[in-house]
């Protein structure tokens, strides 16, 4: 059995008087070689925002295009083993086309792939079918790479942001997404 949990009225962007706006910044990411981890978040196309050295320390961020949060990565900046940050997702509005692009710039991607039973996020490729969603559904097609070190990342393509509610006539997502969204907003 799936239990999936949503705001169950969409929030204006007025920020309620219990609570305060909380952003994503920074991701760290673990690295083992900072120079050759420098390379190949600049060979993504990602802007460089800073590279500090100070004595035993060196932070480098790069923020993705588009992204209001970066990452950093560096010598001392974390004791987490390099390898082991899985599961970062970058949104696109055209998984194909972010592909061919990361490809021409070397990045080794897969193809894009989705979930026939229409929501992805689980570990391992059981269940998982070569090619986008068929129909182009909103959060349904993914591709992944990885880093030098091995930390992994998913492109996930999203054409319409999911609100928390869905309308009876939207077909953007897959029929099991719109069904779980619909059962959470009512129980």
């Amino acid at each position: 059995m799936s239990h999936a949990e949503i705001l169950r009225e969409p929030m204006s962007n007025a920020v309620r008087s219990d609570t305060f706006e909380m952003k994503l910044e920074v991701v760290v990411i673990p690295v083992s070689d900072v120079d050759r981890a420098k390379r190949f978040y600049g060979e993504l196309g990602w802007r460089l925002d800073l590279d500090y050295t100070a004595e035993d320390y060196r932070v480098i961020q790069y923020t993705p295009p588009g992204s209001g949060c970066s990452v950093i990565f560096g010598k001392n900046v974390t004791a987490a083993t390099p390898g082991s940050v899985q599961g970062l997702h970058l949104v696109v509005s055209d998984i194909e086309a972010a592909c061919d692009v990361l490809r021409r710039r070397g990045v080794a991607i897969t193809e894009p792939f989705h979930d026939p039973a229409g929501v992805f996020h689980h570990s391992g490729s059981a269940n998982l079918v070569s090619g986008p969603n068929p129909q182009r559904k909103s959060y349904a097609s993914f591709a992944s790479f990885v880093d030098p070190d091995g930390n992994g990342w998913f492109l996930q393509e999203v054409t319409t942001r999911l609100t928390g509610h869905i309308a009876d006539e939207d077909t953007s997502f897959t029929r099991e997404l719109t069904n779980w969204v619909r059962r959470a907003s009512v129980g």
